[in-house]
């Protein structure tokens, strides 16, 4: 697979983890469940499907203990249900699922029985709005057909949850990417991470499924004009019944940290996220639904004021970890004495800008060409004309460079 780093680049000036994931940030694990199938249309079979289902997880009860989230809107042509309740609690109760458009609602649904099997007070003590965003993926899905199902939601979560600890998530055409495509090419989940002067990591997750080609930007150099063109780029919403999607599109964008950051610091980051697909090419599309999230997992703590555990005892946070620079106060709550603020965001936010732009490039890179329903194709980038295109010693020469 692909990496941003094998093209020879570095995105930005702050260190990678030791993934270069999202799976460098402690508790953090990724699952994905691809629906992928070639039968005819009903009543026959199900038709084409290229479609999934990711999920990202915290670690842990988040509905007993939830962590600080926040969130951004650059263009809201796009749905994220449970972002209005993280927005005005400031709080994230759910894992995050991702989808496709037309699945959202079937995911929703699974999420709900999934969780409430997990904790008998779902229901009965409060009420879960569980995170579920999406991108429009019909141009390679027949999304005519209720393609994902319960048992899909149910494998990406216990996927998320078997990966803690272990190598990055996979990227490109699998989840929830299997059938988006991003400027020009094929695009899908993409993933990377910062490491701040702090100690603290930054681990980003995004779902990549918007702009055109001629606006494909790698490391500063205008990549997407001087690739060849295809004649059917693909990207994301459909203009009624043409064969070719309009140059709008959708990407979510999940960051998330282990620091002690609050929810209004969490919100501030997610609105960085957009300055980092501008780095790749975006323009936020009338048509496009760019739905950013932050999280933050070092100010985690007990639900609503619920009995406090004693000093230390960390219990029944299975899989949480308390950063050092936050300190478990005589009542037996994480305290927020120690949270960031201010200035001290500043890497923070550099390191969101820097890992969202290189986590859209993994998308594309780790993806290869997919044919979907009605013959359409999204092209996998090309990885060897690129990094020719990247190391031109004369950038006045990257028109003479014979690509074949």
């Amino acid at each position: 697979m692909t990496r941003t780093a094998d093209l020879g680049i570095r995105i930005g000036i702050l260190p990678s983890g030791p993934t270069a994931s999202i799976a460098d940030v402690p508790g953090v694990g990724v699952g994905h469940a691809t629906v992928w199938r070639d039968e005819p249309p009903p009543p026959e079979g199900r038709g084409v499907a290229r479609t999934g289902v990711t999920v990202l997880d915290l670690g842990g009860n988040l509905f007993r203990n939830p962590v600080p989230a926040g969130g951004a809107v650059l263009n809201g042509a796009g749905e994220c249900t449970g972002f209005l309740t993280a927005a005005e609690w400031g709080l994230a109760e759910t894992p995050v699922f991702l989808t496709s458009t037309m699945q959202l609602g079937r995911v929703y649904d699974a999420a709900c029985e999934l969780l409430m099997a997990e904790d008998a007070g779902i229901g009965v003590d409060d009420v879960i709005i569980p995170i579920v965003a999406e991108c429009d993926d019909s141009f390679l899905n027949d999304a005519r057909r209720m393609q994902v199902s319960a048992a899909d939601v149910r494998a990406a979560l216990d996927a998320a949850r078997a990966s803690v600890g272990r190598q990055a998530p996979a990227e490109g055409a699998v989840g929830a990417g299997t059938g988006m495509s991003c400027l020009g090419f094929k695009g899908g989940i993409g993933t990377a991470s910062r490491l701040t002067p702090s100690g603290h990591t930054v681990g980003v997750l995004v779902l990549t499924n918007f702009g055109d080609q001629e606006r494909l930007t790698i490391d500063g150099v205008p990549i997407g004009r001087r690739l060849p063109a295809a004649g059917a780029a693909a990207t994301s919403r459909l203009v009624g019944t043409a064969a070719k999607p309009a140059p709008g599109g959708s990407c979510i964008v999940v960051a998330v940290t282990d620091a002690p950051l609050d929810s209004a610091a969490c919100a501030r980051l997610a609105r960085r996220a957009g300055l980092g697909l501008a780095r790749t090419g975006s323009t936020g599309h009338h048509a496009s639904g760019e739905i950013f999230l932050a999280l933050a997992t070092g100010l985690r703590a007990p639900r609503d004021g619920e009995p406090a555990r004693p000093p230390g005892d960390l219990s029944g946070l299975r899989g949480d970890r308390i950063t050092r620079r936050v300190r478990i106060g005589p009542e037996g709550r994480v305290t927020d004495r120690d949270r960031i603020t201010g200035r001290g965001l500043d890497p923070f936010f550099a390191a969101v800008v820097e890992a969202t732009e290189e986590a859209v490039l993994n998308s594309m890179l780790a993806a290869p060409t997919v044919t979907g329903r009605s013959g359409n194709v999204s092209r996998g980038l090309p990885a060897e004309q690129v990094r020719a295109l990247l190391h031109v010693p004369d950038l006045a020469r990257l028109g003479e460079l014979d690509l074949g």
